[in-house]
């Protein structure tokens, strides 16, 4: 059978849909050309700045320069604190690919403990702005470094930078008035200069450091730098140098501090010493201290938990933070009061059996000398530390005027102008006991205030500059630490010095200043082993601070209470009385008798800047803690 024919093609057809398909693509082609020409328009035209900005900041970077803290020097130019070439470990998160990957490795490399890991990590994100360095680690030695070096093609992002490290040569001893710098933390970010703490890893923490902070740390620089895909620094297109820090010169003498730290032996307490004509604090020493320069590089939880679980509180400034009954040294700023208030004369006369009645009230107030010390002035109350006197005034007086004159020497307030944490301990008052505890105040309480004792509360510094201010006749010079910022000397008139002290008769301060003088020359003064062999006139008062109160008829036996139940021992001075070259507070915890245990170190502060300092010569700091006076308060 035939097979049909095979339907020929239809060559048109075909040809006008192979015409269609190629309009189509060629419309197609073009349409896309179209896109992306004018992408390409767009990019290379009108987002030309944008682009051209972007492609020169991967090439050229600005790198902050941190400048070089400024150092500090005692009265003599003797550098307390200094900086040190040092290389630290850093890291800019956004060149590492794999950060955890990267912490591990510098742990392992390093040879640290894993916790470091963690640390590491929080590090990394204390910086200010994308692509600066955060640091990681301070103080590598030779060995981590040659480390760092052989691993660097494994280590994208991390560098190692040569850097200068604060360090303190008298960390110990100059602990607490320096305080110390340490790594800028997350809470500090928020409140700093972003630009000029560019590159800066360190800010001051506590004392001078803190204070000063703005002088000592200068202003930051930049430099333009050329860098390849990698980051890595090809050239160096431009710079703006920084400014470095000031140099501060302190009041401080360190030979004087030096002594202090060396009078306290180790024992809890704290010594201050003030030029009374001037204000410069010439020695502000806490013992016990601790070892700044740990805090520098980052102190390990360990030593830091061990500093603060300590029982005798190195990490406290007891010199300006420290709150302590006043005791008899009290007494002189009571007698100006009386004085100047018509309360008391110079000639007047009490009789002391060896105790103290309010009208209408049976208790008795006791006098330290039991049986009393019969007929007692002025000048021999404050020789002897009389308390029946001092009863009577206070009880004259009452509170509100005594809160009144007192706070007029510095109590109960801040005094210095450049110390920073100050405490303002506490001058009791009517009207704070009624809001701190909604209760009247009685009259008892104004006898134990009468004697520094009770609520009232100061601090060695503000004894120290009470006495200063003694000594200058009510002059009031505010206590100061900086001698000299940079090339620029520290004014001796500063803002906001509290007025003067007046008195109608000026020779009541001679009155006063001979009661304190007996106290350490007169036949019955109760420090006159510490007085003797004065080549000076030196005024002083001692004062036994009570930790914990006795009953009406309990007696105080030191060998019976716990070693922190003791009391407390203080001493003031001035010296020489006729032109007061200095003024010192000294208090030794739990020590016992002020005249006993804080009235020879007070005196061998004297000699020796009075006498021994300009010699090279020391005092024998072991022997001046053992004079003794014959008197007790």
């Amino acid at each position: 059978m035939r097979q049909p024919r095979d339907t020929l093609k239809n060559t048109e057809q075909e040809l006008r849909i192979f015409r269609w398909r190629s309009l189509l693509a060629v419309v197609v082609v073009l349409l896309l050309t179209g896109l992306l020409a004018g992408r390409l328009c767009y990019l290379q035209v009108v987002q030309h700045e944008v682009y051209s900005t972007r492609s020169e900041k991967n090439r050229v970077r600005v790198e902050p320069l941190p400048p070089t803290r400024g150092l500090i020097y005692d009265r003599n130019g003797v550098l307390l604190a200094e900086n040190r070439p040092t290389y630290n470990l850093t890291l800019v998160r956004e060149r590492v690919d794999d950060l955890d990957q990267t912490l591990s490795l510098l742990v392992d490399l390093l040879e640290l403990p894993e916790d470091r890991v963690e640390a590491f990590r929080e590090r990394s994100r204390q910086r200010q702005r994308p692509f600066q360095p955060a640091l990681l680690m301070s103080d590598l030695d030779e060995e981590q470094i040659a480390r760092l070096a052989v691993n660097r093609h494994r280590l994208p992002g991390v560098e190692v930078q040569a850097q200068l490290l604060r360090y303190y040569p008298d960390a110990e001893i100059m602990s607490h008035v320096l305080g110390y710098v340490g790594r800028i933390n997350a809470e500090e970010l928020q409140d700093l200069d972003a630009g000029n703490y560019a590159g800066t890893h360190f800010i001051g923490k506590t004392g001078v450091e803190r204070f000063y902070e703005e002088a000592l740390h200068g202003q930051a620089g930049l430099r333009k730098v050329e860098t390849n895909a990698r980051g890595r620094v090809l050239r160096e297109l431009g710079r703006t140098d920084p400014v470095p820090g000031k140099n501060l010169t302190l009041t401080l003498d360190k030979g004087l501090q030096h002594l202090a730290v060396e009078l306290l032996d180790g024992r809890r307490g704290a010594i201050v010493a003030v030029a009374p004509q001037t204000g410069e604090i010439l020695a502000m020493a806490s013992v016990p201290g601790f070892d700044t320069n740990q805090f520098v590089t980052g102190i390990d939880v360990d030593s830091y938990r061990a500093l603060q679980q300590d029982i005798d509180l190195p990490l406290f400034n007891r010199a300006i933070r420290g709150s302590y009954p006043a005791g008899s040294t009290i007494k002189p700023f009571m007698a100006i009061t009386g004085l100047r208030d018509g309360e008391i004369t110079p000639g007047e006369v009490i009789y002391d059996p060896g105790y103290y009645q309010l009208p209408n009230d049976s208790r008795r107030y006791r006098n330290w000398l039991r049986w009393g010390h019969g007929r007692v002035d002025l000048e021999r109350a404050l020789a002897v530390s009389n308390n029946t006197y001092f009863y009577s005034l206070a009880h004259e007086l009452g509170i509100d005027r005594i809160h009144d004159s007192l706070s007029q020497f510095g109590f109960g307030q801040r005094v210095a102008a450049d110390v920073a944490g100050e405490s303002s301990a506490l001058l009791p008052s009517r009207e704070w006991k009624r809001a701190r505890f909604n209760q009247p105040w009685y009259p008892g309480e104004t006898l134990s205030v009468g004697i520094g004792q009770g609520y009232l509360q100061i601090t060695p510094l503000q004894l120290a500059t009470a006495t200063a201010v003694l000594a200058n006749r009510g002059d009031w010079v505010k206590p100061r630490l900086a001698l000299k910022i940079g090339d620029e000397p520290v004014p001796t008139e500063l803002p906001d010095t509290p007025p003067d002290v007046e008195l109608d008769n000026p020779d009541w301060w001679d009155r006063v200043y001979s009661g304190m003088e007996k106290v350490l020359s007169g036949r019955e003064g109760t420090a006159r082993r510490a007085g003797a062999g004065l080549e000076y006139r030196m005024a002083g008062k001692s004062g036994t601070a009570q930790v914990f109160s006795l009953g009406q008829d309990e007696r105080y036996n030191a060998d019976e209470l716990k070693e922190r139940l003791r009391d407390h021992a203080l001493f003031t001075a001035f010296a020489p009385v006729e032109d007061p070259q200095i003024a010192v507070s000294v208090i030794v915890e739990n020590a016992g008798g002020g005249s006993h245990h804080a009235a020879g170190l007070a005196r061998a502060m004297t000699d020796y800047w009075l006498l021994e300092r300009h010699h090279g010569e020391s005092p024998d700091a072991r022997s001046a803690g053992d004079d003794a006076g014959e008197g007790e308060e």
